[in-house]
């Protein structure tokens, strides 16, 4: 069952472009909700807004808007699209506050939430609810394990894992090859766990943890008198922002390696971007390709907010398509339940639906809510992302 997804999205982008340039940018709330009217399906968002992965959720919040926007233009007379977006400044226990205050003003799906460890605490209450969940960005297996109505629009992290150690494996076989990673986070020890296993050389392991996450001199410095020359950081974009800058003044100079999370790092208020110069990463969007989808989406996102999107905006653009999408094959009325939608939506998901958006073509999912698609391999090359 493939998507009318393409057509819909071309004709939507040629609306929302006339008016691209009048679309607010952020906020924590509201962002790109419609106005009046029954028929309305209401999406909720959770991500950081504020704090240190703010980038993500910011980001997350101005693509599902831009989709939403779209849509509602593209089809006035048809289901029209709510969203509100809530911070939980990348904390389990805000986030379940957040998730919690949708609920209560009627949210019907989420599109959340942002990151791993707040996403696992909610996907358990969002279960006991039974609302339907599709995270934009939220790769750690824990998100959608036992939780029949939570999936995943991202690559999930043993799938990063496995694609960063064959990568490495291919393209670097003669390096040695050590690691720096965060042990307290799922994403972190989730994708490096699964490295090791597919990666089977030996790795020069260095760790910390997220009340550590400010002075990495002590595991460069191990990295560095081992001899290791590719560097592989399945973090976030804050802590490696550290670390390249701490590396250059030691004069340790490694190819560095990322997976998503590494993506925003051009975009941190204060860093010297040519620090990562040649930094190389998994992501399934770069602004800078060259396909059509990406190229209007990139566009259409530049011209609404003034502002070069990062992967997490193409993801929750897609989201918000795949949701739209499901909900017209599931036959209901936008006054369903929100426990109906869920069980409706989970048929859909599970079934032979397939979408083709920005972020990959022909996307479908599996039982455990994980999606099928592969991720590309970018190199940051005079402050672009280059695919390889």
């Amino acid at each position: 069952m493939k998507t009318k997804f393409t057509k819909f999205a071309a004709a939507a982008m040629a609306v929302v472009m006339a008016f691209a340039l009048a679309a607010c940018g952020g906020g924590s709330n509201g962002g790109g909700s419609s106005e009046g009217g029954d028929n309305v399906l209401k999406l909720g968002g959770v991500g950081p807004i504020t704090g240190p992965a703010a980038l993500y959720g910011q980001a997350v919040e101005k693509g599902a808007k831009l989709a939403v926007e779209e849509i509602n233009a593209a089809n006035p007379d048809g289901v029209q699209l709510s969203f509100d977006m809530q911070d939980d400044e990348h904390d389990a226990e805000k986030a379940i506050n957040a998730y919690n205050k949708l609920v209560d003003d009627g949210m019907q799906v989420l599109v959340g939430t942002v990151t791993s460890t707040p996403c696992t605490a909610v996907a358990t209450e969002a279960d006991a609810n039974r609302t339907f969940a599709l995270t934009p960005s939220a790769s750690a297996p824990d998100v959608t394990e036992g939780h029949d109505n939570v999936f995943q629009l991202c690559f999930s992290d043993p799938n990063q894992g496995v694609a960063s150690a064959q990568y490495v494996l291919g393209n670097f076989a003669d390096a040695k090859v050590g690691v720096i990673y965060n042990n307290s986070d799922n994403y972190s020890s989730g994708i490096f766990s699964k490295f090791k296993a597919e990666y089977k050389n030996a790795i020069e392991e260095t760790t910390f943890t997220s009340d550590s996450a400010t002075d990495f001199t002590a595991q460069l410095s191990t990295l560095k008198n081992a001899g290791v020359d590719l560097v592989f950081l399945p973090i976030y974009y804050t802590e490696a922002s550290i670390i390249l800058d701490q590396a250059k003044k030691m004069d340790y100079a490694p190819k560095f390696f990322g997976c998503d999370g590494m993506d925003g790092i051009l975009d941190l208020e204060g860093f010297d971007t040519s620090l990562a110069e040649g930094l190389m990463l998994l992501t399934p969007y770069t602004p800078y390709s060259e396909d059509a989808k990406s190229k209007a989406f990139t566009e259409a996102y530049q011209a609404a907010y003034n502002e070069t999107p990062i992967q997490f905006a193409a993801d929750a653009y897609d989201c918000v398509y795949a949701i739209y999408e499901a909900f017209g094959k599931t036959g209901l009325e936008t006054s369903a339940s929100m426990e109906e939608i869920c069980e409706a939506l989970i048929g859909v998901f599970t079934g032979d639906f397939t979408v083709s958006g920005v972020t990959a073509e022909s996307m479908k999912w599996n039982a455990n809510g994980e999606v099928e698609k592969t991720p590309k391999v970018c190199e940051i090359q005079d402050g672009k992302y280059v695919e390889k």
